[in-house]
């Protein structure tokens, strides 16, 4: 429990103490809350993250203006933050930070642990950082569903952070709301937004700034000559930017030993001419999904566990935990990357049940291993790879390394009930080949566990939209032959697929003059 319980008989004398008080009058005495905010007051529904990130949101005055003038009240009234709540502001140009100081809202917001910590990605692409330890540990033993709060326009399973399971896009004033409450599972219309220091509830409609409020501000501290300062400056950077080393030289000097950017290996022994396309035999597949998986369950934009091939990849070349930053910021080093696909921790392979992230079967071993260790031993099997999947396919972000990771996995092919437009398109442009069930059948409707070897018939004259023919054959020497629609739907598309994929197609044509 939190501590603080909200009967009805509570939420509506409340309510009925605040219209009071509201309209000046009345004789309803406002509850008085016995208990204080414990430290640790975690359960199912605590808020332990409340982020301000700088994508989309923070560009808007009138939201940015109007959280700091929420936060400016709520500390008027004696309102605080749960030190459980992990805190955060990332305007998306310091041009946010100078009118909100200049007209005196910052300091509220840092008094409610809004603190900028910095002009970039942040929350919504995982770069929170990590939880307090205590608060982690309590999640962790308990295995407590808690939420993150946040303004950005990302929030697919486990990006924001690993421990959180539920996660929340809201506006600015109400991250600084939901933040005060801690709490997700409240009804800020009827349910206090806190309490002062003198146990009386406040109720969010106190607190909230009007529009006019909002407008004055605007009009008396957003003037153009903010922008024409800082974006004059723009390209200047700090002394540590300023004091970086530069390379001479025309072309850029690989460091074998960054492990932020790495050669990768696209054009390694690539032909000038295209070999012929050749039909997908003894394939094995590689993960059995479900429906509605997303680019960031493929190719995870958030934190790197340390247990993971990623982790143990960054170990070895002595990289501590502490500094493996994130996917997102690594995404120049494919051997970081390929070791991160489809390692989501909330990944469901039915290939192996029971189990919540990058997880599947070697076969016919049945060895239980990560994708990654699976993929390499595959690869030097020989054997090329499948994933096949349910309907929405590569839904969310269109994120490139969804489809980069994909290849360099060896995975030759995907066989799915329905492709979003994007990840379709990307994966033709890596040179895998997406493949369509036709309208009514998908894996269950014909039997299909994963354990099968599977043949694809009839790449070798591929058009667009034209259908293959699948054979999966199980270990009992039973089949099940059914078509497939290849959803190359252009002629462009074939012609990348030919070559292997979009940048092979490009340097080719370069070559040639």
């Amino acid at each position: 429990d939190s501590g603080r319980p909200l009967t009805p008989a509570l939420a509506g004398a409340g309510g009925a103490g605040g219209d009071a008080a509201a309209r000046g009058g009345g004789s309803v005495a406002p509850r008085v809350r016995p208990k204080t905010r414990r430290s640790l007051e975690l359960s199912d529904g605590s808020v332990v993250i409340a982020a301000i990130t700088s994508c989309t949101n923070t560009s808007n005055p009138a939201v940015m203006v109007g959280a700091g003038l929420l936060a400016k009240k709520a500390v008027e009234r004696g309102l605080t933050v749960p030190d459980y709540v992990k805190t955060s502001l990332a305007p998306g140009s310091r041009v946010v930070t100078d009118y909100l100081e200049q007209a005196g809202l910052l300091p509220y917001l840092e008094a409610l642990k809004f603190h900028v910590v910095g002009y970039g990605c942040t929350t919504c692409i995982g770069n929170s950082g990590a939880l307090r330890e205590d608060v982690a540990r309590r999640i962790e033993e308990e295995n407590l569903v808690v939420a993150a709060v946040l303004s950005g326009n990302r929030n697919f399973e486990g990006r924001i952070n690993p421990l959180v399971k539920a996660n929340y896009l809201a506006s600015p004033p109400l991250v600084v709301a939901y933040a005060i409450a801690g709490r997700i599972d409240v009804d800020l219309t009827r349910d206090p937004v806190g309490y002062d220091p003198n146990g009386r509830p406040v109720y969010l409609r106190e607190i909230w700034p009007s529009q006019d409020e909002i407008h004055e501000v605007i009009n008396q501290f957003l003037k153009p000559e903010l922008f024409v300062d800082q974006y004059s400056r723009v390209f200047d950077g700090d002394e540590r930017w300023r004091s970086l080393p530069v390379p001479e030289g025309d072309l850029y000097a690989w460091d074998p030993n960054s492990t932020y950017i790495q050669n990768p290996p696209y054009f390694d022994d690539m032909p000038l001419e295209a070999p012929p396309l050749r039909d997908i035999t003894g394939a094995r597949v590689l993960a059995l999904l479900g429906d509605s998986v997303t680019t960031d369950h493929i190719s995870p934009a958030g934190s790197i566990q340390k247990a993971g091939p990623a982790g143990r990849y960054l170990i070895e070349r002595g990289v501590e935990p502490l500094e493996f930053n994130t996917y997102g910021s690594r995404r120049g080093n494919h051997e970081v990357m390929v070791r991160g696909t489809f390692a989501n921790i909330r990944l469901r392979n039915r290939l192996a049940p029971g189990t919540e992230g990058g997880w599947t079967r070697h076969l016919p071993s049945g060895e239980q291993m990560s994708i990654y260790d699976a993929a390499m031993r595959y690869q030097q099997e020989g054997v090329p790879l499948l994933v096949i999947a349910g309907r929405e396919y590569g839904t969310g972000s269109s994120r490139d390394w969804a489809a980069k990771g994909t290849a360099l996995l060896g995975v030759r092919a995907v066989l799915a009930q329905s492709f979003e437009r994007i990840h379709r398109s990307n994966l033709i442009g890596m040179g895998v080949l997406p493949l369509q069930f036709r309208e009514g059948e998908s894996a269950e409707t014909l039997g299909l566990d994963g354990t099968e070897t599977y043949e694809i018939r009839g790449i070798e004259g591929i058009r667009p939209r034209s259908e293959v023919e699948v054979i999966a054959r199980r270990d009992d020497g039973s089949e099940v032959r059914f078509k497939a629609v290849a959803r190359l739907d252009t002629p462009v598309e074939v012609e990348y697929y030919s070559n292997g994929g979009i940048l092979q197609t490009v340097l080719r044509k370069m070559l040639r003059g």
